[in-house]
């Protein structure tokens, strides 16, 4: 193993062995619960693991409470779009309603779609947004993003395209 590999692993070690406690007791306090609280600060250290980030950390509690938070945020985020799907599920009338099994399927493209959404600027992701889910035209987008029609039309063909290849796979 290169001496570059080893010497991040033993950052990693370190930054997790000095701050998982205080990470740990921070989120169950903002959670209230000790289950949700390991999950994110588990999944905290799995995010700077994977970004492969720990050489620009220069204070590591500040950077590890950005993180959680925006992980927090994607876990509400996931919950309230779940709650919505099955509250829409609940108000169909019987014979619509789908089946316990394309209610999962949805609920999974869903969330998929959710984490697709989360990995794309952020103007590229409101565009998205706002033909969707509010179905305004490409000029209404343009007006609220202050950006040209031809900048929203490649916004939505890269969020689409995005989209539907994780749909795929």
């Amino acid at each position: 193993m290169p001496s570059a590999d080893l010497s991040a692993q033993h950052d990693l070690h370190t930054l997790y062995s000095d701050h998982h406690g205080w990470l740990f007791g921070w989120l169950r306090k903002k959670l209230g619960n000790s289950f949700d609280a390991a999950d994110v600060a588990q999944d905290t250290f799995v995010s700077v693991m994977t970004a492969g980030a720990m050489e620009t950390i220069r204070e590591p509690r500040p950077f590890l409470v950005t993180v959680a938070r925006r992980l927090v945020a994607n876990r509400h985020r996931r919950h309230l779009l779940e709650t919505s799907y099955l509250t829409m599920l609940a108000n169909l009338p019987e014979e619509f309603a789908p089946s316990p099994e394309a209610r999962l399927l949805a609920l999974e493209a869903l969330q998929q779609i959710d984490r697709v959404l989360d990995d794309l600027p952020p103007k590229v992701r409101e565009a998205f947004l706002l033909a969707h889910l509010e179905e305004l035209s490409y000029a209404d987008i343009a007006t609220r993003l202050g950006v040209s029609a031809s900048s929203v039309k490649q916004y939505l063909t890269r969020a689409n395209r995005q989209c539907l290849f994780a749909l795929a796979f």
